[in-house]
């Protein structure tokens, strides 16, 4: 047997999605639930509500002045949207005088960090920093977690990555003062997406290529949850120490997968552990009823002729995404792509509290319209390839950004427009983690998503601080996300399609994949049953060479 397929043969047998890997994906998928409540928990844990300045004399921690009353309308201008300013007031002389302190709406929010350390006016940084604090924790978790991932196995970083969500996030809530709470929300954020990637991965490596579309996206529609759990919590609970609490809890979900979870067969391959890959693949066979029989001894055998030569593709760990033409221009490519998705995605969704109306419901909105668009993805990908629907769904999503700037601020219409454009966002984002880890070899599968994921984070971590640009123009943010959301759609051009291909296994089968497949080769992708019927009938080929 050729020793290549030796892995497949075996994997082969359990086939595209069996009992075994039903319940693996569940354990997998509810990391990507508490993903979603930690990115998003700031947005009601630190909430800023509309505010004026307090009015020396009248405002106090008993009593606030009624905002429409006349003492407060003599005392405070109007803004360029008819509102009360939020950060000015006449002085006695009736020049304009910046606010000491401030008074809060309080019909949503009653307790937030944002009120009780004043984000607001020139302290306002100071809640941009937060996220993006913590989403600098996500961009070193990516790098190190991602890398640990493929050293120490996927489901070791999975489980400490869940404790220690648990143990950070609780310490949040704690937090005396505003230093000691970025400190810990960074630490929080390293290990808050963790046990995703390594979820993810271990998803990819497990199932069939005719359920790895719907299980990729299922992970989308989980973190989406995640951020319907953010609204409906936050409504639930007007305490933000609990409420932080609440959210950290969630995290113990994860603890019993240590128990409950199998490490990922084709990683324990790569690391010529084979009899406990081997175990693993006739557990998964009993437990899908197969009659199917593994011959242990040649498969360990086989095993031991590669395990030297994964060895030294594993060596090259994130280096080796850059050492080859055709890598590196996959990994440019997919990385900006990252980039451009993570930006407009989190720039919306932080912003939903800036939105008019109820913000537990523009929240619970932005979580809810990004099912309709999983549900087209599904429904399309297998007809038109990875490559079409991103590039589509990011220059629509960058074309509806645009629209925004010319609608009125704060209408409903620019509202409506807001969730188109995190509709089709949400569909290209969901794409993006499955596409690469498709394009990328099994020997630097997770260091490729991991890198890919910190592409993401870091323009995760700059969305806070490009919303502060209004303070420019309202119109500054808005443009700058849609003009990334074009460029990245337009450069996906470039990139092979993965729909029904083979994934690559070593480095050298990564650099050879793709090669002279773009858009304007084979603009549209085919379905897996149009693919070459040249691909061995096994569960995901890794290499077609002939021995």
């Amino acid at each position: 047997m050729d020793k290549e397929h030796a892995l497949e043969e075996m994997m082969g047998k359990l086939g595209d999605f069996g009992r075994y890997q039903g319940f693996q994906f569940f354990l997998h998928i509810l990391a990507a639930m508490t993903a979603g409540i930690h990115m998003l928990s700031l947005v009601t844990v630190a909430a800023v509500p509309d505010h004026r300045c307090a009015i020396k004399g009248v405002d106090s921690q008993n009593y606030t002045e009624p905002w429409n009353s006349s003492l407060v309308t003599q005392l405070i201008p109007l803004n360029d949207h008819g509102k009360l300013e939020s950060c000015k007031m006449y002085a006695v002389n009736k020049s304009l005088e910046d606010c000491q302190s401030w008074v809060y709406d309080t019909q949503y929010y009653t307790s937030s960090r944002g009120i009780e350390w004043d984000f607001v006016c020139h302290r306002r940084w100071m809640g941009a920093a937060s996220q993006t604090v913590y989403m600098f924790g996500v961009v070193l978790g990516s790098i190190v977690l991602g890398r640990l991932c493929d050293s120490f196995g996927r489901k070791t970083v999975f489980v400490w990555s869940g404790i220690l969500q648990l143990l950070f996030g609780a310490s949040v809530a704690f937090s005396t003062g505003y230093y000691m709470f970025v400190v810990i929300r960074f630490l929080y954020g390293i290990f808050g997406s963790g046990s995703y990637i390594a979820g993810f991965v271990l998803t990819m490596e497990l199932i069939g290529p005719s359920r790895r579309t719907l299980c990729g996206v299922t992970f989308q529609v989980m973190f989406a949850f995640g951020i319907i759990l953010v609204a409906g919590w936050g409504y639930l609970i007007d305490n933000r120490f609990y409420l932080q609490i609440v959210y950290a809890l969630h995290a113990a979900i994860l603890l019993p997968h240590w128990f409950l979870m199998d490490e990922s067969p084709r990683w324990l391959w790569a690391q010529g552990r084979a009899r406990e890959s081997v175990a693993i693949i006739e557990k998964a066979l009993k437990m899908n009823r197969s009659n199917e029989v593994i011959d242990t001894p040649a498969l360990v055998s086989n095993c031991k002729l590669t395990s030297t030569k994964y060895t030294e593709d594993q060596s090259s760990g994130t280096l080796g995404l850059f050492r080859t033409p055709n890598m590196l221009k996959k990994t440019l490519i997919i990385c900006g792509c990252w980039f451009a998705n993570s930006v407009v995605y989190y720039g919306l969704s932080l912003n939903a509290g800036k939105l008019n109306g109820n913000p537990y419901f523009i929240i619970f909105l932005m979580g809810v319209v990004e099912m309709p668009s999983y549900i087209i993805i599904m429904y399309y990908i297998d007809r038109v390839g990875h490559r079409a629907l991103i590039s589509v769904m990011m220059l629509l999503g960058g074309i509806s950004c645009l629209v925004v700037v010319a609608l009125p601020h704060g209408s409903p219409a620019a509202t409506g427009v807001v969730m188109i454009g995190k509709f089709f966002i949400s569909g290209s984002y969901s794409i993006i983690y499955k596409y690469s880890a498709e394009l990328f070899p099994t020997v630097v599968r997770s260091s490729g998503v991991g890198l890919g994921s910190m592409c993401a984070s870091v323009s995760g971590a700059l969305a806070p601080l490009i919303s502060l640009l209004d303070t420019l123009n309202p119109k500054v943010p808005t443009i700058i996300l849609g003009f990334l959301a074009l460029l990245s759609g337009f450069s996906t051009f470039l990139l092979p399609e993965t729909i029904g291909r083979s994934l690559p296994q070593s480095i050298e089968d990564g650099e050879k994949f793709g090669i002279g497949d773009t858009c304007f080769t084979n603009c549209s992708g085919r379905r897996m049953s149009e693919i070459s019927t040249d691909i061995p009938e096994t569960m995901i080929p890794l290499d077609v060479k002939k021995s």
